[in-house]
């Protein structure tokens, strides 16, 4: 167990062994949460909103549509949609 002290403006320094432990260095972002004995100090990883979307975006350009392809046309299946359609006013009228 380490032992951190509460220093001007409230920073803490984490000793040397918990940094090196988890790849901390200066600039990386800890998320700090309430817990029923006390605080818990977790690592966190931080993207830029921009980034993160043209990750989504690259990520998106690998995938691809595997459903089968309907053997119809799609004029035949608007007309056949249409005549389900027709056939349902017809009855529910």
């Amino acid at each position: 167990m380490s032992l951190l002290k509460l220093r001007k403006f409230a920073q803490v320094t984490l000793p040397a062994d918990l940094r090196k432990k988890f790849n901390l260095t200066e600039g990386d972002f800890l998320e700090a949460e309430a817990v029923e004995k006390g605080i818990l100090l977790k690592p966190v990883t931080v993207v830029e909103r921009e980034n993160a979307w043209n990750q989504v975006f690259k990520s998106m350009e690998n995938v691809n549509d595997r459903k089968p392809k309907p053997k119809q046309s799609v004029k035949k299946q608007e007309e056949e949609i249409a005549k389900m359609v027709k056939s349902f006013k017809k009855h529910h009228a």
